[in-house]
């Protein structure tokens, strides 16, 4: 019986051995490729460089903002009451001074004649008792009585001129005049808006910067002026004021202008792009934004050190320090010397102490003249 069972065990034992020999192969045979590809060189990695100058910078501060009026009203009565003239039209230049429109003021002027008339006997009574006085044929007390009576009658006169003066609305500057919002025979209350009227020449600027440029701002200073509505022209205005305080949110200083308009092309809450020229920043130099890397630590760059003539060489990790921003560049004070050669694109892809070769050299842009700052990155940085 024993017979039998060790012959069929037999071909399962050689099947096992079988496998075992073929797996021991082939783990031979793995072993032999890795240690193989482990002795083989990886090929250097083509990257973007750009070698580090020093230059000179026309630097430039840009913010948005917006045209403000110097002066600027809502016209609307004093007082109530129904309108009986209408002596202006939408959007004409009027003069300080001219009448816009008149309101009904037929009881007033009524009541002006009557205290008028009073005003007239009451300076007749006192001339005659001024006469009569020194005769004796009066006293000193009807005297001064006669002073107070026509000092009253001259007061409501003028008080019936201010009230009718109330039912006449005028410019209060020459400026231009908006939509008309009222039509004749309408009633207004008092407050109640008529039209708009602006002065357009000159104009306020007014735009925000960041604090840290606050030492470099002088009133006085030229700002050049855009207006999106107008591509391609340009306007200067002079710096006026500074707010003498930092907001707490945005910790930015406000700065106005004075924007000469004497053609009127340009309306009061436009938005418009503002460039304040800075003192330029010589011996400086002058990277790509595409070069930083930026973590935790802080900004770095990868440099290429010890190439060859095919170009071929060793990439090491830089610290740096930056500074304002200049467009797609950006300035850097210090980790960075004159002659480096610096990776500008793919350096998460390059693990520590890659073997790189350069394939091309990207010019900065604007080539020896960099654009102009532009504070909207550097609030947001």
């Amino acid at each position: 019986m024993n017979i039998p069972n060790h012959r069929q065990m037999k071909p399962v034992a050689i099947s096992i051995i079988g496998l075992i020999v073929i797996f021991s192969l082939l783990y031979v045979w793995r072993n032999a490729r890795s240690a193989n590809a482990e002795h083989q060189p990886m090929p250097p990695i083509p990257v973007s460089t750009v070698r580090a100058e020093r230059r000179n910078v026309a630097e430039e501060l840009q913010a948005v903002g917006s045209l403000q009026a110097v002066r600027e009203v809502l016209l609307a009565p004093d007082t109530a009451g129904r309108v009986t003239g209408i002596n202006f039209h939408a959007g004409e230049f009027v003069k300080e001074g001219e009448v816009l429109v008149q309101l009904y003021d037929a009881p007033e002027q009524a009541d002006r004649a009557a205290a008028m008339a009073k005003a007239n006997l009451a300076q007749l009574q006192l001339q005659r008792t001024q006469k009569l006085v020194p005769t004796g044929a009066e006293s000193r007390e009807q005297l001064d009585q006669r002073k107070a009576e026509a000092d009253q009658a001259i007061a409501a006169v003028r008080q019936l001129d201010a009230r009718i003066q109330q039912k006449s609305i005028q410019a209060s500057f020459s400026g231009q005049l908006g939509i008309r919002r009222i039509n004749p025979g309408q009633y207004l209350n008092a407050g109640d808006a008529i039209a708009t009227l602006t002065q357009l020449d000159p104009l306020y600027v007014n735009f925000t910067l960041p604090q840290q440029e606050l030492s470099q701002i002088t009133t006085g200073a030229p700002v050049q002026v855009s207006v999106d509505a107008m591509p391609g022209q340009f306007f200067t205005a002079k710096v006026s004021a500074i707010e003498p305080r930092i907001d707490n949110e945005t910790r930015n200083v406000t700065i106005q202008a004075l924007l000469p308009n004497p053609n009127g092309l340009l309306k009061s809450g436009m938005y418009v792009t503002t460039r304040l020229a800075l003192p330029a920043t010589h011996n400086t130099i002058v990277l790509p934004l595409t070069a930083i890397e930026t973590s935790a630590s802080g900004d770095s760059v990868i440099l290429v050190q010890n190439s060859d003539t095919q170009g071929i060489g060793k990439t090491v990790a830089v610290p740096v320090m930056t500074g304002r921003r200049l467009g797609e560049n950006v300035m850097v004070t210090q980790g960075v010397q004159p002659g480096d050669i610096v990776v500008t694109a793919g350096q998460n892809r390059l693990p520590p102490g890659a073997t790189v070769k350069i394939s091309s050299t990207v010019p900065l842009s604007g080539g020896m003249s960099v654009p102009a700052a532009d504070t909207s990155s550097i609030m947001a940085k």
